[in-house]
Order: structure tokens, then C-alpha cells, then sequence
């Protein structure tokens, strides 16, 4: 099977990753595009993907909607070249507009409830729209539900084993308590409207969290000048050791917030915009869900001053997962054995708990 794969954000390269360096192996082609978006081709290079760059897309509505025109005329000639059997992405416009132009089958992923915009773009010309159960809205005829969630793909025990070889480039002695800060840009569709953390909130943060542990940002963005002493410097295939080991994750970002959750680190998440897959982590006791600042700074203390959370924190989410597929191994099914595994799905949902 030839399958055209559009990568627009790093952490597509992680969903996907396991799943294209297994069909590659049984003799199965993927072509890939993908957006320069932060680490996006850093993280492709690094596990040896092959990829066409689309560039870095544009900022904002008017921008995002010209360089839809750009990227799909980009696409549509590889993909003449190239002839897949299908398109496949995880909520890529580009991907799905240009499958129909070309009359071919797009089967697309997605989490995110709030995207609402980006939904508009690919669900008209998408055959398929896979979501976790935890997906609280419905995308009529073509929705399929899976039991996982995007993160188990290369999070999952399976598929991901940490390291502790950071440690001495952070300054940390071994296995040292740390507490990790996730910042983001605001600059996609779904975030119009909102913004983050206060300057002056997050340097009374950091500042009240460093008489217990010492504290790195992560940013899509500048870091405050203020707070430049806590910048996070790692490559960016070291990024889930260092959350793994972490002993605290706080963040407005919701991929980062769900991997903690798969990883077994305890994780804030601050964002009046929630989301189905992290409010089912949270009934499951991996995330803590924060729609103001309000209470963050108290609840951060406690989980750090708790001796015992790494340990409840790991068999609160091995409790988790036991509940729920590989996701990798339902997507290598689903993807090879299209449309026979659509109709499958249609007809029996359990299904997926029996592939092997």
C-alpha cells in the first residue's frame, strides 16, 4: 500500500513514528509531508523519517487561510507524482482537501473539541474520523471511536523506555526532584481569543516552587527575560525522559498535560479550554485541571512535598492503561485493511479488543 502521511505539529511525528517505521518494514510505502514547526523536522531527522518540508505555515486567520491555497497546490503535486491508495493525517486540511481533489480516501485523527475551525476544514472532505472515546463531541457518519488516547502510540510501556542520561546536563544530581513549566504560543486556530499565563503570576510561581525543587520552562515562544535562568535546554528526543522523571508537570498546553498522564507524572494543566481525553485522565486521578491560577500555587506544593506520588502517580496510570488498546497496533489494522476495517467498525466496535 502506498499511504500519503501530512505531519503539521512535533507531536504528529510521535503519533505516527511506530506505525511508519512498522508498515516500511513489511514493504509498505509513506511519503511525508510536514510543517517546520518548531522540532517538527528536528524530531523526523532524528528517527531517520524521510519527509517533503511544506515550510512553516503563517500566523493568524488571513495568514492561515492563504497558505492553504500554497500548501495544498504543494501537495497536490507530489501526490500526482507520488499515487497513493490513501491520505492519512491527524486533523490536516491540507491532506484531506487535497485526497479529494484526487478522489482518494482521507482518514484523519483527532482530540481536540475546541478546533472547531480546523474541524470545518478537513471533516467535508474526510471518509474517516478517528477520536478516543473520551471524545466528547460527535462528527456524524464518518465518526469511529477507539479505546486510547494519542499519547499511547509512543508513550505506552510497549513502545517507550526513559533514560536518565539528562541529569548531568540540567545540573541535577540523580533522580533529584525538578518540576517542569510548559508555556505556549497561542498562535493556532483553536486559541484565538485566549491567552496565558500573567508575568507576574508565573515569576511568583517559579519563585515559590524553587525552595522545594528547581524549576525548567519549556516554551514554544521567548521565555521572560526574568525567568531566562530557568529556560529547559534538551534536545527535543530527550523531552519525555525528562518529563517522566519529573516530579511535577504544570502547563496550558494539552498534549504535554495527557503525555505526563500516559508517563505516570503528575501534571497541572491551566487553560480555560479543556478537552474530553483530559478530563477522562483527570477522573482517573492522572491530571489536576485548573480553569484560573487560582489554587495552583498551593496544589503544586503538596504534590511536591508528597514522598509517595511518583509511586501512586505510576500505578494510577498502569490501572489506566490495563483499560485501554495499543493504539499503535489499531492503527496499523484500521490503515491497511481499509475500508474493509471501516465497515468492521461500523458493525462491531469491540472489534479493536480483539486485534492482534
Amino acid at each position: 500500500m502506498k499511504i500519503f502521511l501530512d505531519i503539521g505539529h512535533p507531536a504528529h511525528v510521535h503519533y505516527f513514528k511506530n506505525f511508519i517505521m512498522e508498515i516500511k518494514n513489511e514493504g509498505h510505502k509513506v511519503l511525508i509531508t510536514a510543517r517546520n514547526k518548531d522540532v517538527t523536522h528536528n524530531l523526523l531527522d532524528h528517527y531517520s523519517i524521510q519527509y517533503v518540508s511544506r515550510g512553516e505555515g503563517k500566523r493568524g486567520l488571513i495568514g492561515k487561510f492563504f497558505y492553504l491555497f500554497k500548501a495544498n497546490y504543494q501537495l497536490y503535486k507530489i501526490a500526482k507524482i507520488f499515487k497513493p491508495n490513501l491520505f492519512l493525517s491527524f486533523a490536516s486540511p491540507y491532506a484531506a482537501q487535497v485526497a479529494f481533489f484526487l478522489k482518494k480516501p482521507h482518514i484523519t485523527f483527532t482530540d481536540t473539541e475546541n478546533a472547531k475551525i480546523g474541524i470545518m476544514s478537513f471533516l467535508p472532505f474526510s471518509q474517516i474520523v478517528l477520536t478516543p472515546n473520551a471524545y466528547k463531541n460527535h462528527l456524524g457518519n464518518k465518526h469511529i471511536r477507539f479505546n486510547g488516547f494519542m499519547e499511547q502510540c509512543y508513550l505506552h510501556p510497549k513502545y517507550f523506555q526513559p533514560n536518565n542520561n539528562f541529569f548531568t546536563n540540567l545540573n541535577l544530581a540523580l533522580n533529584q526532584k525538578y518540576v517542569i513549566i510548559r508555556l505556549v504560543s497561542w498562535n493556532a486556530s483553536h486559541d484565538i481569543g485566549q491567552k496565558g499565563f500573567e508575568l507576574n503570576f508565573l515569576i511568583k510561581l517559579v519563585k515559590e516552587i524553587e525552595n522545594y525543587a528547581p524549576v525548567f520552562i519549556s516554551s514554544e515562544g521567548d521565555i521572560p527575560v526574568q525567568l531566562g535562568k530557568n529556560k529547559l535546554n534538551a534536545t527535543a528526543n530527550e523531552i519525555h525522559s525528562i518529563l517522566f522523571h519529573a516530579t511535577l508537570f504544570i502547563g496550558e498546553g494539552a498534549t504535554m498535560a495527557s503525555e505526563c498522564a500516559i508517563l505516570g507524572t503528575p501534571a497541572i494543566y491551566i487553560n480555560t479550554l479543556t478537552a474530553g481525553t483530559l478530563e477522562e485522565q483527570e477522573k482517573n486521578g492522572l491530571v489536576y485541571i485548573f480553569n484560573s491560577t487560582e489554587g495552583v500555587k498551593e496544589k503544586a506544593i503538596s504534590i511536591i512535598k508528597n514522598k509517595k506520588i511518583k509511586t501512586n502517580q505510576i500505578q494510577k496510570r498502569d490501572k489506566f492503561i490495563k483499560k485501554t488498546i495499543d493504539v499503535t497496533k489499531f492503527m496499523k489494522w484500521f490503515i491497511l485493511n481499509y475500508p474493509e476495517s471501516k465497515k468492521e467498525m461500523f458493525e462491531n466496535s469491540e472489534k479493536q479488543l480483539l486485534i492482534e
